[in-house]
């Protein structure tokens, strides 16, 4: 199933499934010795552990905003193979605009795009390579969203960085820019959570009292939620640490579904606890 519905208050939102990639179990888990992490997600023949590339869509008054956009149709073959890419769609797009389009949607529908920051899974779906070559943005008709230190930092790349951040995805895009917690239209707020990176951002869904986070790479998979498993690829994992604490702190007295961006069964669930650890319950699992 390329999609999942589910309701928050009056809004109807859809877990979009932008197809998978594989990146090294060992660098997802960061410290986490490997006998503990892969009872939760085993790895392949190469440490790679399969990875959803998923999407949020929000049936908004303000039209359909979409958070995150996958990871693009633009990558050669030899990147798909290092980070295992199987995302390809219909037309020579990807898997996120079928998706849309077993929605009755068209790309030219969506209104709003948020970024939750820049690297190439995450934001490699703002603009698409055309049949011609040419690079160009995939929802033409959405205004983009992302915050103005995330830009200015996917600009400056170092040796650490730059194999995250690669410009079509960003340097051709006409942002609207937003500084640390902004509600860019009603019921749709940024939440700055940096760590992974130091201006990432969740994105809180409210309405009627009921609310969503997706959490983008705070908890990429619901296997990350006890707060010491932090990736590797995070660059301040004791910022991502306070950045997880604090989110919990709201999330459980509010009652939040937490929705996961790459977890490959796990869409979305509530925040609960195992003795002293936090962990899932009500999972709502990928169709």
């Amino acid at each position: 199933m390329s999609h999942t519905t589910f309701r928050v208050g009056r809004l109807t939102c859809h877990a979009l499934e932008g197809g998978t990639q594989r990146l090294d179990g060992g660098a997802m888990f960061g410290v986490v010795p490997k006998p503990l992490w892969q009872r939760r997600i085993p790895a392949d023949e190469r440490n790679r552990i399969p990875l959803a590339l998923r999407c949020l869509l929000v049936e908004h008054d303000a039209g359909l905003v979409l958070v995150d956009t996958g990871l693009g149709n633009k990558e050669d073959d030899k990147f798909k193979d290092i980070y295992g890419v199987a995302n390809a769609g219909k037309d020579g797009r990807t898997q996120l605009e079928d998706a849309l389009a077993q929605l009755g949607y068209r790309p030219g529908d969506v209104r709003w795009v948020i970024d939750t920051h820049l690297h190439f899974d995450h934001a490699g779906g703002n603009t698409y390579r055309d049949q011609s070559g040419r690079v160009t943005l995939s929802f033409p008709n959405a205004r983009y969203v992302v915050q103005r230190g995330e830009l200015e930092f996917a600009r400056h790349t170092n040796e650490r960085t730059a194999a995250s951040y690669l410009p079509p995805n960003f340097e051709a895009v006409p942002f609207t820019l937003v500084d640390g917690e902004a509600e860019p239209l009603p019921g749709i707020r940024c939440l700055p959570t940096p760590g992974h990176v130091p201006y990432h951002q969740s994105i809180l869904v409210e309405s009627g009292g009921e609310r969503v986070c997706f959490l983008a790479d705070l908890v990429p998979t619901s296997a990350h939620l006890p707060l010491p498993w932090i990736m590797g690829y995070d660059l301040e994992p004791l910022v991502t640490l306070e950045s997880k604490r604090r989110l919990y702190a709201r999330a459980e007295a509010e009652g939040w579904l937490l929705c996961f961006e790459h977890d490959p069964a796990v869409v979305a669930g509530r925040l609960g606890r195992e003795g002293k650890a936090f962990a899932l319950v009500d999972p709502l699992l990928a169709g």
